[in-house]
């Protein structure tokens, strides 16, 4: 798996601003106590990824309606979907100088009974012991989803079926796709989201 980087400027993948909010004081006071927690950067890595993974809830998962986009806003509510949960951990990890982004794949909704193609969101994220990029999904875990912390292969929340229309992207954005940020922000509820979800990217045009 070779992933691709849409910029070549490493700063680009650490800047903050309104969405990757790390100079919040939460944030920030979080990412302290992550880093204390680990041996090393690798190790932080882990521990910040499996702390958004499984601390923060899915959305849709705990049936909860308010939608949150930025960082801090999702660590203060302790839930959001794909895209907000993503934005949070580029923010504990940009806290500490580990180089994070933002990739996208296309998927089914779901199969019985909304077979409609939307985007899904996840992180990559620079390993410098490694010298690679590599991709994590921390949408959360239920029964059937089962992403984990991988460097050589890759354990993310969804398989890619090319024959029912999904696509995989390998592309690591610095930046949250315009389109999925108006759509977080312009609809009022979760609810009202699930009936507008993105279809398409800015970054495709």
């Amino acid at each position: 798996m070779n992933v691709v980087l849409y910029s070549n400027k490493f700063d680009e993948y650490l800047k903050y601003d309104k969405v990757i909010d790390y100079d919040n004081e939460a944030i920030m006071e979080l990412s302290d106590i992550l880093f204390q927690k680990a041996n090393n950067e690798l190790d932080f890595i882990k521990i910040a990824y499996e702390f958004v993974r499984d601390n923060i809830s899915h959305s849709a998962d705990i049936n909860e309606d308010i939608i949150t986009c930025t960082a801090s806003e999702v660590l203060k509510a302790g839930h959001g979907i794909c895209f907000a949960k993503s934005h949070l951990l580029a923010a504990l990890l940009r806290c500490k100088s580990v180089p994070a982004g933002f990739c996208y794949q296309k998927l089914i909704l779901d199969d019985e009974i909304a077979p409609v193609l939307i985007y899904h969101g996840l992180n990559g994220v620079y390993i410098k012991e490694y010298k690679k990029w590599i991709r994590l999904d921390a949408r959360g875990n239920k029964n059937g989803i089962n992403a984990q912390f991988s460097i050589n292969t890759e354990h993310l929340a969804f398989p890619i079926r090319p024959k029912l229309g999904e696509v995989d992207s390998f592309i690591i954005y610095p930046d949250p796709d315009i389109k999925i940020l108006e759509k977080l922000r312009k609809n009022k509820t979760r609810t009202e989201l699930w009936n507008n979800l993105p279809t398409e990217l800015e970054y495709n045009r």
